[in-house]
């Protein structure tokens, strides 16, 4: 069998010994040396006694154990490797490193109590997004899986159901009516709440939008702005300095205010001591008026 080492990424161990040996596992797996290591070779005393096809078989074992060492040794730092006392076989090997670095039963059992304690004291902070709580609740579930633990996506969908903020009740209710949890998966859930967040926030955003700009309703809008002293056909006329060229003949223009001809609103004699200071300038309006037709759009034609 051609080895392929030069080609070959082999994992180096970082004190991580879970996602170590997984890829490690996976490797040996892949180049078919996986059950040499798990359950190691015997070499009978009397090689007299084996018969041709058993020798071929110890020989393919003795091979296979000293490849499989051989990934272990470019793996495991030279440091470490003086501590492991017994380097025979590549099973004693991988013994040694899983009894150093996983631990005991013991102390896996209390890192799992610890887990399954943050686990279920988990729950969605205030202005946190769907995306960043199911990564940390998933963070935790997969520690918890390679600590021994069974965690289905069913037990995940429903941890995380239970712990969303207050904002996201209509969701887990139309959630729990329509699908079985049981068979929920993760990636499923996280999909729908993403696009129930993006609504959300749509709706705040014109909330926010429409406590700037006060009580006014898109529809009122042109009403609203059409009544503020404009002549009849639309025309603004404020005298402000704006329409330079001919002189706009202002005989037909209508006061709003006396309903007298010549003159617009802001120039009718009644009007002098109209405040001022509460008009909306020219700018003003015209950016009040986009923002409502904005919103207007936002609210009834996007849903």
């Amino acid at each position: 069998m051609a080895d392929g080492n030069s080609f070959l990424s082999i994992p180096k161990f970082d004190g991580d010994y879970d996602h170590w040996s997984m890829l490690m596992e996976n490797l040996l797996r892949s180049k078919e040396y996986w059950s040499v290591v798990e359950q190691g070779y015997e070499e009978p005393k009397i090689l007299e006694s084996l018969t041709g096809a058993e020798r071929k078989t110890l020989e393919t074992q003795k091979l296979n154990d000293l490849r499989a060492k051989n990934y272990l040794f470019q793996s495991i730092d030279k440091n470490i490797l003086k501590t492991i006392t017994n380097k025979a076989t590549s099973k004693a090997l991988w013994d040694s490193m899983k009894q150093k670095y996983q631990g005991n039963a013991r102390v896996q059992r209390a890192q799992l109590q610890r887990l399954r304690r943050e686990f279920e004291i988990l729950e969605m902070q205030n202005g946190e997004c769907v995306n960043d709580y199911i990564s940390r609740v998933m963070i935790i579930a997969n520690d918890m899986r390679g600590a021994g633990e069974a965690m289905e996506d069913g037990h995940i969908v429903e941890k995380i159901l239970r712990t969303l903020s207050d904002k996201y009740n209509y969701i887990v209710c139309s959630i729990e009516e329509s699908k079985d949890i049981n068979e929920m998966m993760v990636d499923e859930l996280q999909s729908s709440l993403l696009i129930h967040e993006h609504k959300i926030k749509r709706q705040e955003m014109t909330e926010q939008a429409l406590k700037v700009t006060g009580d006014y309703s898109a529809p009122r809008v042109t009403e609203h702005l059409s009544s503020r002293g404009r002549g009849r056909g639309g025309y603004r006329g404020r005298g402000r300095g704006r329409g330079r060229g001919r002189a706009f003949d202002k005989s037909t223009v209508e006061c709003y205010r006396c309903r007298k001809l010549g003159h617009f609103q802001y120039e009718c004699p009644t009007y002098a001591n109209y405040a001022e200071d509460t008009e909306l300038d020219d700018e003003q309006e015209m950016l009040l008026y986009w923002l409502l037709y904005w919103l207007y759009k936002a609210i009834y034609f996007t849903e």
